[in-house]
């Protein structure tokens, strides 16, 4: 009986240090950032320019996230018209078609793809090297939340992605990033 407690004590405390040592997020200056590509022909454009300031989309953008959310709105209820009858497959419609509204409501607001690219002298060519390097470089700016934001209006994946990019990097710390 004894054996059996001790086990249970053993398993239980295994679990609970397991669960303690979750992922690590690793603070800025413990990354290494990554190389950004100087000029506009990366396929995500960076909020900062290389003078560090915010690019003029940026200020057109921070009303982008409403626009996002209005369409998001509109495109589950379409979508929960169109299958009423069907809850999950109308829910699922409604996100997509709400996330591509959404994005094109926050194109349009921010000045549209060529005043986005034309106002951008950093790009990536993936968001997570963007949000990496955004993170290591930038999350003291006073308007980060601001980049932030207006990236996750033009490209929707970073809202999903955005912590795991990070943990990501985290784990990797001196070998990736």
């Amino acid at each position: 009986m004894n054996n059996i407690k001790l086990l249970l004590a053993v398993c239980l405390s295994l679990l609970l240090t397991a669960c303690a040592m979750g992922p690590q997020l690793a603070q800025p200056n413990q990354l290494r950032s990554p190389t950004p590509i100087q000029g506009n022909s990366g396929s995500y454009m960076s909020p900062y320019t290389s003078d560090g300031v915010l690019a003029e989309w940026v200020n057109n953008a921070r009303n982008a996230e409403m626009g996002s959310s209005i369409g998001g709105m509109a495109g589950a209820y379409a979508g929960q018209k169109l299958a009423e009858n069907i809850p999950f497959f109308g829910g699922m419609l409604g996100q997509a078609v709400g996330e591509s509204i959404g994005r094109e409501v926050a194109l349009e607001m921010a000045g549209g793809e060529e005043v986005i690219r034309g106002s951008s002298d950093i790009s990536f060519n993936s968001l997570q090297d963007l949000a990496v390097w955004m993170y290591v470089n930038h999350s003291s700016h006073p308007h980060y939340q601001d980049a932030l934001n207006s990236v996750m209006s033009i490209y929707p994946e970073m809202k999903t992605n955005y912590m795991q990019y990070l943990y990501n990097a985290s784990a990797g710390a001196g070998v990736g990033y």
